[in-house]
């Protein structure tokens, strides 16, 4: 007989009093419960403003930890000798779980910090967060897709493939083995990509810092390409633009590895 899991929605709502935001941090727990523990799994976690960090663990459950983000250096919450009255500020952070897929997702009058813990066996994540927070993962397995906008991305001991994407911030991975048949891409616009692979890497790269250099210590095979130009009409002028890309290939080549900065430098490194 089939059975079917019924939807169990969780939330967390941290209410902080004048005394809770005195103190550096309010932290709250959450246990989301997999439908089927020990079986690959997905997690999509997404926030405004705050930090997000999914480490993996040995428990077969996914642990959601909310952190109250500290208050910024030099930030003044004394009113000027007045006293506060609480005005109800509060963190909702919701946890949903059906079929071993994981949404975590919240809004805030305050940036908070998560700290979602995962089980260690195969999973597919997305998560991300917007401002006011970095976003970092370590002791993952699986695909990855991690988004900031103002904040750096930082992963390491990560087995699978990332896409990591930010606008203002480094882009840092280290893997400890790599999916050899998944395309990869790395790309922030104010900041370094610096990426860490295992020496058995092979793929096709594209690179391109504008305003950096590319480093690497693997042997690159370089292809000869001519500069891309697009040409665009408006208003009876012309407007050209040259996409000058680096192509390669390491270890003969493989899946597409593309990495872009313009602001910084490349580093694609070999472990050690």
């Amino acid at each position: 007989m089939k059975t079917t899991r019924i939807i169990s929605t969780l939330t967390i709502a941290i209410f902080l009093s004048a005394k809770a935001w005195a103190q550096e941090t309010a932290k709250e727990q959450l246990v989301v419960p997999l439908s089927s523990p020990g079986k690959p799994f997905k997690l999509v976690a997404r926030l405004v403003d705050g930090s997000i960090t999914v480490n993996g663990h040995e428990g077969k459950d996914i642990v959601v930890e909310v952190l109250q983000a500290e208050k910024r250096h030099g930030e003044d919450h004394s009113g000027g000798g007045m006293h506060r009255i609480s005005n109800g500020n509060n963190a909702d952070i919701q946890a949903e779980e059906r079929n071993n897929e994981v949404s975590v997702s919240g809004t805030a009058g305050r940036a908070v910090n998560l700290l979602i813990k995962v089980p260690m066996t195969e999973g597919n994540f997305k998560f991300g967060t917007v401002n006011d927070g970095n976003v970092s993962g370590s002791n993952l397995n699986g695909d990855l897709e991690v988004s900031n906008v103002n904040g750096a991305i930082k992963l390491t001991n990560i087995s699978g493939s990332v896409v990591a994407n930010t606008v203002n911030g480094n882009v840092v991975v280290t893997f400890k083995s790599i999916d050899s048949k998944a395309a990869m891409a790395y790309s922030t616009l104010n900041g370094n990509v610096d990426v860490t692979f295992p020496a058995s890497l092979k793929a096709n790269v594209k690179l391109k810092s504008d305003r950096g250099d590319v480093f690497t210590d693997f042997d690159v095979a370089t292809d000869m390409h001519k500069p891309e130009v697009s040409k665009s009409d408006g208003k009876g002028m012309y407007s050209l633009k040259i996409e000058d890309w680096v192509y390669g290939k390491i270890n003969g080549g493989g899946p597409q590895l593309l990495m872009k900065t313009t602001f910084g430098s490349i580093y694609i490194r070999k472990t050690k």
